[in-house]
């Protein structure tokens, strides 16, 4: 039966935003990385026009990401207020006995967070492109009664894989696609699921990381017509990266 047709046999499924303010070092690191890569952009732009200039856009975007992700990412000591954030929900969920799915783009975040689990005695597992024995890996997610968090690379396991053994699921970092996040969530939200999904987006408020989530809800359909970081640049004006490296 395809998914649209027993949609109505799902229990609910409730997506909320959680809002990680910034450390303050991550916000000077964050500040600093803004003007220097706006200036970097803006000149690029103008000397090779918008479209020819997207892959610097899109890298620029990312490195903002992953300071937003955490400073380590980008090779800096400061803090991350976005994992104190997670922790936060994670003890909780885990002292309630829950399981959780736990997504990022980042492999290297999810190594991170892999050791914080690991020194909080929080039980992992971690699936990512360069895992080997996925299916084992998922299995063993599946039968373990036990609360804990399975680390997961949003491109290596968005798909295809049934995590029903979790009713939680945190997108540590927004997407470029809506879709994708959504087929993340699916990953719990299936045939098979008997209890309420709980999916959390983890966004850092005042960042490019609100500002691609705003983008997203104004530009929907024009970016799921691509899926990636392609269709998402491929949709943007001078407007948008104008709005996309201010500094408010």
């Amino acid at each position: 039966r395809l998914k649209k047709h027993v949609a109505k046999d799902l229990p609910e499924r409730i997506e909320q935003r959680r809002d990680c303010p910034l450390g303050d070092e991550q916000r000077k690191l964050y500040l600093a990385e803004l003007r220097r890569s706006r200036e970097q952009v803006m000149r690029t732009v103008l000397e090779k026009g918008l479209n020819q200039s997207k892959i610097h856009v899109l890298a620029a975007l990312t490195r903002l990401r992953q300071i937003c992700c955490h400073p380590k990412l980008v090779g800096s000591d400061a803090l991350s207020g976005k994992t104190e954030t997670l922790f936060e929900l994670l003890d909780s969920l885990i002292a309630e006995g829950q399981k959780v799915l736990l997504f990022s783009q980042f492999v290297q975040m999810l190594q991170l967070l892999e050791a914080e689990c690991l020194q909080r005695g929080i039980p992992t597992h971690l699936l990512t492109g360069r895992t080997k024995d996925r299916q084992q890996v998922v299995q063993s997610f599946g039968i373990n009664p036990d609360p804990g968090v399975f680390l997961l690379s949003l491109r290596a396991a968005g798909t295809g894989l049934n995590l029903t053994s979790a009713s939680y699921v945190v997108l540590y970092d927004p997407w470029w696609n809506p879709a994708v996040e959504a087929q993340a969530i699916d990953r719990s939200h299936r045939i098979g699921q008997t209890q309420t999904v709980n999916a959390y987006r983890l966004i850092s408020p005042g960042t490019v990381e609100e500002k691609i989530w705003e983008l997203q809800q104004r530009k929907a359909q024009t970016i799921a017509d691509v899926l990636g970081e392609e269709g998402f640049a491929r949709s943007l004006s001078k407007a948008d990266l104008d709005y996309l490296f201010a500094e408010d």
